[in-house]
């Protein structure tokens, strides 16, 4: 039921072409990439921020448990 053939695929973008035309298409595409874009961003700055937090929260824990003399 997922696998897509070529004919599937060829009528959807007939259909595609037929909906939108041929000048709205790269306006389509080229928004479509911007929120791909934006999405991948802000994925990667959460993946950052969470390894901060994680290094923050292991060097907190090293300092906190060292015995004191």
């Amino acid at each position: 039921m997922g696998n897509l053939g070529f004919q599937e695929i060829l009528l959807i973008a007939v259909v595609v072409l037929v909906l939108f035309g041929g000048r709205k298409i790269p306006e389509f595409m080229r928004g479509l990439g911007k929120g791909i874009r934006e999405f991948n961003d802000a994925k990667s700055n959460v993946k950052k921020e969470l390894e901060e937090g994680m290094k923050e929260k292991d060097q907190t824990t090293t300092t906190t448990t060292t015995p004191q003399p």
